[in-house]
């Protein structure tokens, strides 16, 4: 990807793999990869790295993969017997694609990961993107995934979990929702026709949200997700076969100048807190 669409992205708040595509590429990972060893390990960017390639590979070659799953924009490989774990982030972009051993490729790629029956798969970061590893002991401590809030798509993600995790709560309902220490895997390409379909302004204050309203949202917030899942995510993101999705933000997300799909007002972006945001000044009050 160019710098200049790189940026374009940026710009636009749409470059970053949330929740759905990062849910479903964790899927077929631990469909694919399940049993399978890492006995090859090619890295071209340490800064990625959370230690030493040495010490990467030491924890990670030569183990059977347990499982492979998410939790909001992060995905976790964890290897037989809790010995370490693999946690993998896309940043602001990048894909994760797997290959059978008989496939030919010459794409670029920051890392590339060969198992034990010759498959294997490659990630490229666009813009940044980390993949760490630690054992199960430090699991806990590893900064930038201890702290996630819970996943919307979990069981534990209840309507009553939901309000009561509002209670008391002063600032915007659109920053609360993207802080990953809240809710984790909302971010700002998902957001926008949550709070569409919700009937809800991103600045509005939680306090002032209606228990009727914070009930459509968590309707938003679970069913939307959901449909962008079975949709297989966006459609400029790549799944872990290299497949595109078929989300298109189907309702105001990023149309400014087009008329909304409910009463026909002109769509706006407004500039919410450090994000952009899309809305229908009548039906978003």
């Amino acid at each position: 990807m160019n710098k200049s669409r790189i940026k374009r992205y940026i710009r636009k708040g749409v470059i970053m793999p949330e929740l759905p595509e990062v849910y479903n590429i964790s899927k077929q990972m631990n469909n694919e990869l399940a049993g399978k060893k890492i006995i090859q390990i090619e890295v071209l960017q340490e800064k990625c790295l959370n230690m030493t390639v040495d010490n990467f590979r030491a924890l990670i070659a030569d183990k059977p993969i347990e499982k492979v799953y998410s939790k909001g924009k992060w995905i976790f490989i964890k290897f037989a017997d809790g010995a370490a774990y693999m946690l993998i982030s896309l940043g602001m972009g990048g894909e994760i694609i797997y290959h059978s051993k008989e496939e030919r490729y010459n794409s670029k790629y920051q890392f590339k990961f060969t198992f034990d029956d010759k498959s294997f798969m490659h990630i490229l970061f666009y813009w940044f993107g980390y993949v760490h590893a630690t054992d199960e002991t430090h699991l806990k401590e590893h900064k930038m995934t201890a702290e996630l809030g819970i996943c919307p798509l979990s069981s534990e993600f209840t309507y009553e979990k939901f309000k009561s995790m509002l209670i008391g709560k002063k600032g915007r309902i659109k920053s609360y929702l993207m802080n990953q220490h809240n809710i984790s895997g909302i971010g700002n390409v998902y957001i926008q026709d949550i709070l569409f379909k919700a009937g809800i302004h991103p600045n509005r204050k939680i306090k002032d949200i209606t228990e009727t309203e914070l009930a459509g949202l968590y309707k938003a917030i679970t069913g939307h997700l959901q449909y962008a899942v079975e949709l297989g995510g966006l459609v400029y993101e790549h799944d872990f076969y290299g497949q595109k999705g078929r989300y298109t933000y189907d309702l105001i997300g990023h149309r400014p100048g087009s008329p909304c799909p409910i009463c026909g007002t002109i769509i706006k972006e407004i500039k919410c807190g450090s994000t952009r945001s899309f809305i229908c000044e009548k039906c978003q009050q």
